[in-house]
């Protein structure tokens, strides 16, 4: 079978051979033009209908430029006109067209465009009118609106009734195309190749027959599939217009958001609408629509499903004539916009904060508590971020990703990089301390925190076990890995700075069975009192294998007269103790390796300096509007609270939390005064534990080893069974004792 080019928007076979000469799109669209524009007519190109020149906004600095717009077969496509006959309309442009039977709207400015560099479906847009200009006039689709502008009030009736025209005649739903030459296939090389074993001729048409049953079954069930998502496509327009006349109230927001999660419209707009909300929808498009920062309608290799219109509308591919491959790949493409869809819904910034914050006194705050135990010491919430330290145990897998690839390598036998991987990850969880002023609440004795992140393939939970000495413990499960492990965190002031030394084995197993475990370097804060605060990580990192490699990751302590701080530097070496890779970099940055023989050249003084190293892992860009807190892009979504999910969670989770919630708010008072109240009900807690209490989740895997997951938390989550898990936020301090029985 002949494998063909599929259009990502209807799934029918299209060649590239859409517009005319000149260069590419610039940055509109530029390249290649593939449209779906030959389909309707069994794969012969189909001629321009109607074409005219329209004035399309881009962007405030440009404003209203010309464009050559062409109807070709329900499909609309648009192209830049040359600047060197802008300003002459050529009279044989006009002439040409007419002999062509091309209908001309309008006078032809600038002649035919460059090569198109963008495509609208008509069959999934509409079209709505302005009410201020007579002129003007909008294509809406599910991801955008086109505002354009014609010469005329007569040009701007006619281009409406040819694009509604174009729309009615070319319909998706007619049918799927099929080349029958392309539903056969050959059995020539099985025959010569039987033949060849000796089998006899009978046998051999048995073969075919079923080869040739199991495939008919199998094109069958495709161009079936193609059909339910062609009449899928073909009903967008109806889902359109009941979200655009169902959501008339939010029109003040972008034409880009149809279709999201919050249905948001930009005004009525029915198949043929002359109504629109005041003002137009052109105002809320200024600065958004830029002729150089296009969007593609779907004449880019994505996806329809990336522009999904919400949770429920999901997007069903696949090709009659392309084989069992580009099916697969297109299933593989759907659900990878399936967690892309989760992960947009997330948030990027936290809420407005409701009151002014006030400042704090530091040095009235330390001078009293100089060597004392940080855990101990009760700080207003100016000097907190609103995260707890259990969710700040999930921010360490930010970037799970490099676990990912840790195992594909070591799947395919490369226990090298796995290791590498590992240590690029080890190093990671370290990027999100850089410029962080404030410290994470203490979670109460038995507070849980629970992450479902389906995008990153990952899902987390974590308890604090104990409260003197306060540990937490924590369990991961990712794509063919597993990690746990707990932390003991002793910290201490020391006047001008607080020094942290956690304790614990953090362990990753991946399903092949090998083993890394690794423990936490030595974190100071420093500048307290006098200057800017920043913190720095030092000591040594041992990464044990339980097979052929090992790693030791030095970060580098940092020093007055150091004009390159925070290095770490590490080795990788085998079972016989033989250097075979070196790792340096940042670990607010980035971490490279040298594997081979350059590794054992490689020195402390010259390895920030060496040449021809691999990137294992580089550090996200940070959000573009960061709080005081300096909270990365993934911090932001922690501490998220959504209807749906609240229902879901026990009320030991750490979202739930009141001066946590409130202080993310903005509501400091409340948060103080939560704060204060909830402190002094845990100060029942070491009477719990003394009277027996036991972790809900975890439990010791020795009597001195790892606290370990027993399981049971997502099975109860979906059962909403929360046996055992008492409401310790609340005000009835009765609660919390009755959980020392337990």
């Amino acid at each position: 079978m002949r494998a063909r080019e599929m259009h990502p928007l209807c799934c029918l076979v299209a060649d590239c051979a859409l517009g005319g000469g000149g260069g590419g799109g610039g940055g509109e669209g530029g390249g290649g033009d593939c449209s779906p524009t030959k389909a309707a007519m069994g794969g012969e190109e189909e001629v321009v209908a109607v074409a005219g020149v329209l004035y399309k906004w881009t962007n405030i600095g440009k404003g209203w430029r010309p464009r050559w717009f062409a109807i070709r077969g329900g499909v609309l496509a648009y192209s830049k006109i040359r600047r060197r006959v802008a300003a002459e309309p050529p009279p044989e442009a006009a002439a040409a067209a007419a002999a062509n039977g091309v209908r001309l709207i309008g006078v032809p400015r600038g002649g035919v465009g460059d090569q198109p560099i963008g495509f609208v479906p008509l069959k999934i847009s509409s079209f709505s009118e302005s009410k201020s200009d007579d002129k003007r006039f909008y294509i809406i689709t599910p991801t955008k609106t086109l505002q354009l502008r014609t010469g005329s009030a007569k040009d701007r009736v006619a281009w409406i009734e040819a694009l509604v025209s174009a729309r009615s005649e070319y319909s998706l739903n007619g049918g799927v195309p099929c080349d029958q030459n392309e539903g056969s296939f050959s059995t020539e090389k099985l025959r010569n190749r039987l033949h060849a074993e000796g089998v006899g001729e009978a046998t051999i048409k048995d073969c075919e027959q079923i080869i040739h049953s199991e495939f008919s079954q199998y094109h069958t069930q495709m161009k079936q599939r193609c059909e339910d998502y062609l009449n899928f496509i073909g009903s967008l327009p109806r889902e359109l217009e009941v979200v655009n006349s169902g959501d008339a109230s939010a029109i003040e927001k972008p034409q880009s958001e149809l279709f999201k999660h919050d249905c948001s419209s930009s005004g009525k707009c029915s198949e043929y609408s002359n109504t629109e909300s005041s003002d137009d929808a052109g105002k809320q498009e200024v600065g958004q629509l830029s002729d150089e920062d296009e969007f593609h309608f779907y004449d880019t290799r994505q996806s329809f499903s990336d522009t999904a219109a919400s949770p429920d509308l999901k997007m069903r591919c696949s090709n009659s004539g392309s084989g069992a491959h580009k099916f697969g790949e297109l299933l593989a493409i759907d659900k990878t916009n399936e967690y892309l869809l989760s992960s947009s819904k997330r948030r990027s910034e936290l809420p407005v904060p409701i009151e002014k914050e006030k400042g704090v006194s530091l040095w009235s705050m330390i001078k009293d508590n100089v060597g004392k135990d940080l855990t101990r010491v009760c700080l207003p919430v100016y000097f907190n971020e609103p995260l707890s330290s259990l969710q700040k145990c999930f921010e360490d897998l930010e970037y799970s990703n490099l676990l990912d690839r840790a195992y594909e390598y070591g799947s395919r036998g490369n226990g090298l990089m796995r290791i590498l991987y590992v240590a690029a990850f080890a190093v990671s969880g370290y990027a999100s301390t850089d410029s962080r002023p404030c410290k994470p609440f203490n979670p109460l004795l038995g507070e849980t925190y629970e992450a479902d992140y389906p995008e990153k393939g990952i899902r987390f939970f974590s308890e604090k076990v104990s409260h003197h000495p306060m540990v937490m413990a924590c369990h991961c499960e990712g794509k063919g890995w597993k990690f746990w492990g707990d932390s003991n965190l002793k910290s201490k002031f020391w006047g001008q700075s607080i020094q942290l030394d956690p304790s614990g084995v953090l362990t990753l197993q991946f399903d092949d069975g090998e083993t890394f475990q690794w423990s936490k370097v030595t974190t100071t804060i420093n500048n307290l009192i006098i200057g800017r605060v920043y913190c720095h990580h030092h000591g040594t990192m041992n990464i044990s294998g339980n097979r052929q490699y090992s790693c030791k990751l030095t970060f580098k302590e940092q020093s007055f007269l150091d004009r390159n701080p925070r290095q770490v530097q590490g080795l990788v070496t085998d079972a016989n103790g033989t250097k075979v890779a070196f790792l340096m970099g940042k670990w607010d940055e980035s971490m490279s390796c040298i594997i081979g023989d350059d590794a054992s050249k490689v020195n402390s003084r010259n390895a920030n300096q060496s040449t021809g190293a691999t990137l294992l892992w580089e550090k996200n860009v940070p959000p573009a509007n960061p709080t005081r807190y300096n909270l990365s892009s993934f911090a932001i979504t922690l501490n998220e609270l959504t209807p749906g999910l609240k229902e879901k969670l026990p009320p030991t989770d750490s979202r739930l939390r009141p001066d946590q919630r409130h202080l993310e708010n903005g509501e400091y008072e409340k948060a103080n005064s939560e704060k204060l109240r909830l402190e002094t009900r845990q100060r029942m807690a070491r009477k719990m534990q003394e009277s027996g209490w036991k972790p809900r989740w975890f439990q010791r895997d020795t009597e001195d080893g790892t606290f370990r997951y027993v399981g049971g938390y997502w099975e109860a989550r979906e059962q909403r069974k929360w046996v055992g898990c008492n409401d310790i936020f609340g005000n009835n301090v009765s609660t919390l004792c009755t959980s020392a029985s337990i």
